[in-house]
């Protein structure tokens, strides 16, 4: 076991700093099990993690292994949307990959659970994993409950983001408002419809990486607890056997994990955290695949933003499992922390509900949630979130309204500025632009509460929440901080969408994008945070998956 080192006659030292934290001379002689906890009671995704530590350590210490528990940060998106907070979102990512490294390599753990749930701490975790590549198995919180307002089921999204456009449009009274304010997020738990968080606990699980129906089984169940048991009995194992992170962290693991995502409707954010995650596990990885996959992988499940199903409805229909088990054929064999094989877990799933997880030949849509688009507004690539869009919305002509930040097209939308026949420009909100490619979803939410859904778009350097849907497009890559094109559109340009053709263009003749082109001098920001300009120096594109280049 890699914890021998401590072991040996020399490291008595390091035994008796050991034995200082009420450690018995056996305990020592056991495997070492790091618990990495981004428990904490900022963030609802996360305040009741306290009772699943307890379970991994039950699990742990059952199976023969020796467990300590070790914290991360964590920061809620919700909470840190719309304004500078959340510069601060992805750069965690990073920042908890380095904490797994620093904190499983100076102890020399043997192996690890990764207790986690939200947006970037997920991935962050993955990361990690992948990065000091010993046995790990990820035990995501799982999802909130639905909220309730007599017998209508509430998210938070439809329900507070969106009602603040619907407020504002004269749909809904303040005091049906605040009413919602108080009724969309009843329990903990990861935000209840497939945004980020939750679509990022489904991959871990398509990876291999989570015990099956971790990523659906709700934060409040009883199950969950059962599950994280589990989870620290099966690492102890996972050490014995000598099943490292890379061992499933495979290309067809990741091949596995963008199938579902796709057949899910999932976060475009995603397009960022599985190539920085293989990026890590050293697996080769192009955001072409999720494109080329799109096309052979139809959309089955109809997932709120933009669907009709919330978490809870999706896990009780089949979970992740059900999901693959539609797509058997397709599915990779691939191992998995379990120790079967995920098309064998895929085989023995049952499904429980034809509406929820759709047969493959009575898909939502024929394509999967996700379309890579490219043009000379994008010559790296663009995404948008396809299986949250009209057909209306598919091809779309529009004049450009260009903001350099997302308060000012913000304060555009909500003061009525924004028109039918619109395209919203928002830049220099890439990972280095901004820094730290916030998230839109304040933005996004508002032009859907307002209706302005069906004729209105919106295109970034930024990113969006997992809870954003219509017509927006993200990630554009290179972004207006790095001499992108978008950086050159002006007011009154038009621009042309065409999802169906992955097209994104600017309307204007090369000669002239050329001219602006070789006369445009990105704006260079203050960045008062060393934080962010340690991040801003050593991050990449979007299209790379922001990774840090180091």
């Amino acid at each position: 076991m890699r914890s021998d080192v401590l072991r040996e006659f020399e490291k008595l030292p390091a035994r008796a700093l050991m034995m200082a934290t009420g450690l018995q001379r056996k305990d020592i002689e056991k495997p070492l099990i790091g618990i990495i906890s981004s428990w904490t009671d900022l963030v609802p995704g996360h305040s009741d993690m306290f009772s699943l530590e307890r379970f991994i350590e039950r699990g742990v210490a059952a199976a023969g292994g020796t467990p300590f528990i070790v914290r991360v940060p964590a920061i809620c998106d919700g909470i840190a949307m719309g304004h500078e907070g959340m510069r601060f979102s992805l750069p965690l990512r990073e920042l908890i990959a380095d904490a797994v490294e620093d904190v499983v390599n100076a102890h020399q753990l043997d192996g690890i659970v990764l207790l986690t749930a939200c947006d970037k701490i997920t991935p962050g975790m993955l990361m990690g994993a992948a990065r000091v590549n010993i046995p790990a198995i990820v035990v995501t919180a799982g999802p909130m409950l639905a909220g309730r307002r007599g017998r209508e089921r509430l998210d938070l999204v439809t329900h507070t983001f969106e009602a603040i456009g619907r407020y504002k449009a004269g749909e809904i009274s303040l005091e049906e408002l605040l009413e919602l304010e108080g009724a969309a997020c009843p329990s903990s738990g990861a935000c209840q419809g497939m945004f980020t968080a939750n679509t990022m606990a489904c991959l871990t699980e398509a990876l291999g990486m989570s015990l099956p129906y971790c990523g659906t089984s709700p934060a409040p169940l009883a199950e969950k607890k059962r599950i994280a048991e589990a989870s620290g009995e099966k690492i102890v194992e996972l050490v014995k056997r000598g099943v490292k992170a890379r061992d499933i962290l495979t290309p067809a693991a990741f091949r596995n994990a963008i199938r579902v995502d796709l057949a899910l409707g999932g976060s475009t954010n995603t397009v960022l955290h599985l190539p920085a995650i293989a990026y890590e596990a050293g697996v080769p990885f192009e955001i072409k695949l999720f494109d080329q996959l799109s096309r052979e992988t139809p959309k089955i499940c109809s997932m709120r933003p933009g669907g009709k199903y919330l978490m809870e409805d999706l896990h009780y229909a089949g979970g992740i499992p059900g999901v693959m088990n539609r797509f058997y054929e397709k599915i990779e064999s691939n191992p998995t922390v379990l120790g079967t094989d995920i098309k064998e877990i895929a085989a023995a799933a049952r499904i429980w509900d034809d509406d929820v997880i759709r047969p493959v030949d009575n898909p939502y849509s024929k394509e999967g949630g996700i379309a890579i688009l490219y043009g000379n507004l994008a010559p790296d690539g663009a995404v948008i979130k396809q299986g949250a869009l009209s057909e209306k919305m598919r091809v779309f002509t529009g004049t450009a309204r260009v903001f350099d930040c997302e308060e000012d097209a913000m304060k555009a939308v909500m003061e009525g500025q924004i028109k039918a026949g619109d395209v919203i420009v928002i830049r220099y909100e890439g990972p280095k632009g901004g820094p730290g490619m916030r998230e839109m979803l304040a933005v996004t939410a508002a032009v859907m509460g307002m209706g302005l859904g069906e004729s209105v778009a919106l295109i970034t350097d930024g990113r969006f929440s997992g809870g954003t849907h219509g017509p927006c497009i993200g990630h554009i890559s290179p972004e207006a901080a790095e001499g992108g094109p978008i950086g050159v559109v002006r007011d009154g340009d038009k621009i042309h969408i065409n999802v169906p053709e992955r097209k994104l263009e600017l309307l204007i003749s090369e000669e002239e994008l050329q001219r602006r082109l070789s006369e445009f001098q990105p704006k260079q920001k203050e960045i008062k945070s060393k934080f962010l300009r340690k991040y801003a120096k050593f991050v990449t594109s979007a299209s790379k998956g922001a990774i840090q280049d180091v």
